[in-house]
């Protein structure tokens, strides 16, 4: 049960964060590492992978589609992580500070959280918790 709301979670904030960066990829450009050719594509790219997997994350029908989808964000949410520290490294750049540590560090603490959801809820996982097996006969 819990892992089927917290999959119903992550396909919902996939989905958001997929329509997010095809509707309003400027924010995404604006954290995208400069060594990255073609940002605007990459960035609308990664919104319809987001829209992908929240999709085959959610959908009932094939345990096998829901957990390449499980591998395939924790996968994107790995690649993105660059973008995450470029997007810490400008934020704490400015004069202001930006928003400071107190928003950066949990985020970078959550983006491995996050790759471990996305294979817990795709079922590619049970780590750390173990399924009870029948005895062999």
């Amino acid at each position: 049960m819990v892992r089927a709301v917290l999959r119903a979670l992550l396909a919902l904030f996939y989905a958001v964060a997929g329509i997010l960066h095809l509707v309003m990829p400027d924010p995404f450009l604006s954290i995208m590492p400069a060594a990255i050719p073609f940002a605007r594509e990459v960035v609308l790219l990664t919104g319809v992978a987001e829209l992908a997997g929240a999709a085959a994350l959610i959908q009932p029908w094939s345990h096998r589609l829901r957990k390449a989808a499980g591998v395939g964000l924790a996968l994107y949410a790995l690649c993105v992580w660059p973008a995450n520290v470029n997007h810490m490294l400008i934020d704490l750049g400015k004069p202001s500070g930006g928003a400071g540590l107190v928003y950066h560090i949990p985020r970078m603490i959550a983006q491995p959280m996050l790759i471990w959801l996305a294979l817990w809820v795709g079922e590619a996982t049970d780590w750390p918790f173990r399924r009870t097996r029948e005895p062999r006969a």
